[in-house]
């Protein structure tokens, strides 16, 4: 999952109106020989990559497979790299994550066989034998239309040394064999280099589509990574947190209950011999005891606040309105409630966009959405700042990405300049009966 922002615009590969550019035209015949140029590479690569499959059956293509598929995704990486800086076209990377292997030549068979379960190095095998036919025809129509009209531009130059070497040239459906001819054949070279020039860029883009098309992640390839990348988070998130709660506890609540221990100890030793002194000590004790208490339940409220076991979502986010230093309003059209872990989430989402609306969004006044609609639970957080929040300057936006991203959720910010910021998050799930609790 990731940011998605209403106010990016442009991309890496430019406008349609970019293209109309002198520059932009003659850059992308350049960039058209090269992507032709690398077409024999590949040709290359998949003969290799075929004849080391081949020498699995002896055993050598076990030791063999792994080099030249690393070439071979290598190569590939080029075409996704020139797809998106010359077209603007991302290409993900589709490639399953590497297993752990033993050592040895048990761990090269395991490496190998992994490699050859990725649907992706089957679908780089099919790039490599089909781009070198239908890309290079995908390539070769803007340069052969430029050609062509330069060839015809040159008629007036050429019919005569033609004539007189004893033959007759054909342009278009004009027999060049004098000079109105010939200048009839430059007339109509003219629209030929216009086309060609205006279909380079075209064509360069539809053949990084193409390249999407089968370098491309498939959609398990994405789920994949998706679930690696978001289980590496809460992993991480999870021992940030347990490091944070024994901290506190030993700063704490902990310090507090071996102090109040002491203190007993002492109020003990006092009280036949200073009732008076041991009174006071007792008092220190109980309000030490009210401290340590206060502590934790913040701790508790901070893992899993009770008012959202008790009372659920709506009434918790109604809480942070009122604990918080803005004028927050909460609605909420929710006949039920998620399940303790989604419902969690989206709390700890919104607590924190209020946090971020309070630090950096030079605002007053909040107003919270929450509704359930289409198999997601949905909430819409939007201030009355400055606006202009970017994701990238460490806002904390990145914190509530992964954060959602462990639930497979979404989430969209729109903040121009001048305000309003508003932030859009969802989660899938389904809703349980109102009457039900989780506590």
């Amino acid at each position: 999952m990731s940011i998605v922002s209403t106010d990016q615009q442009g991309g890496p590969g430019g406008s349609r109106k970019d293209d109309l550019r002198p520059s932009s035209a003659f850059r992308a015949m350049g960039r058209t020989l090269a992507l032709l140029a690398f077409a024999p590479v590949e040709v290359l690569l998949f003969s290799i990559l075929v004849a080391v499959i081949s020498l699995l059956s002896v055993g050598l293509g076990v030791f063999l497979v792994p080099a030249v598929v690393i070439a071979v995704r290598g190569a590939m990486n080029i075409q996704r790299r020139c797809a998106r800086d010359w077209s603007g076209v991302e290409i993900g990377d589709p490639y399953l994550p590497a297993r752990d292997t033993e050592p040895g030549a048990k761990g090269w068979l395991q490496r190998t066989m992994g490699i050859l379960s990725d649907p992706a190095t089957w679908r780089d095998l099919l790039w490599m034998l089909v781009n070198p036919v239908v890309g290079v025809l995908i390539l070769v129509l803007p340069l052969t239309f430029f050609a062509y009209g330069l060839f015809g531009l040159a008629m007036p130059f050429l019919w005569e040394p033609i004539v007189d070497a004893g033959g007759n040239d054909w342009y278009v459906l004009v027999n060049v064999n004098n000079s109105g001819t010939a200048l009839t054949a430059a007339v109509l070279g003219t629209p030929f280099i216009l086309i060609g020039y205006l279909m380079g860029p075209a064509m360069l883009r539809v053949h990084a589509r193409f390249a999407r098309s089968l370098l491309g992640p498939t959609e398990m390839a994405r789920k994949v990574h998706h679930l690696t990348a978001t289980r590496s988070d809460a992993v991480n998130s999870s021992a940030a947190e347990l490091r944070r709660i024994e901290r506190d506890l030993h700063d704490g609540a902990q310090a507090r209950l071996v102090a109040m221990g002491m203190n007993l100890g002492v109020a003990e030793r006092l009280l036949s011999k200073d009732p008076e002194a041991a009174r006071t000590i007792l008092a220190d004790t109980r309000t030490a005891s009210a401290k340590a208490l206060n502590e934790l339940r913040d701790l508790v409220r901070g893992i899993h606040p009770p008012v959202l076991a008790d009372r659920g979502l709506a009434d918790a986010v109604r809480a942070l309105g009122m604990d918080s230093p803005l004028q927050v309003e909460v609605t909420a059209d929710l006949l039920g409630r998620p399940e303790a872990p989604v419902e969690s989430a989206m709390y700890f989402a919104i607590s924190e966009s209020l946090t971020n609306a309070a630090k950096h969004g030079a605002c007053r006044n909040v107003k919270v959405d929450l509704w359930y609609s289409d198999g997601m639970l949905r909430a819409q957080v939007t201030d009355d700042g400055d606006g202009g929040a970017d994701p990238m300057k460490g806002t904390g936006l990145r914190g509530l990405e992964r954060r959602l991203a462990t639930f497979d959720g979404a989430l969209a910010l729109t903040s121009p300049v001048g305000g309003p910021t508003t932030l859009t998050m969802e989660l899938p799930c389904v809703l349980s009966s109102p009457k039900t609790s989780f506590s």
